[in-house]
């Protein structure tokens, strides 16, 4: 008898966690990132002619 009291007052329990109905979901907003420089697109190439150049230079 002491386990259907336990049960009965369990389930009343849950149910009343429940009471207020479904929430709408919380959804996060959405992060866009937007390349706004250039930089990395001619930073390389410059670099490597650098890098190109000192060794040339080192091989004189």
């Amino acid at each position: 008898m002491k386990k259907v009291a336990l049960a009965a007052a369990v389930s009343l329990a849950a149910t009343s966690a429940f009471a207020g109905g479904l929430d709408e979901p919380i959804v996060e907003p959405e992060i866009i990132v937007e390349d706004t420089g250039t930089a990395g697109g001619w930073l390389v190439p410059v670099l490597l002619l650098v890098l190109l150049g000192a060794a040339v230079a080192a091989a004189d």
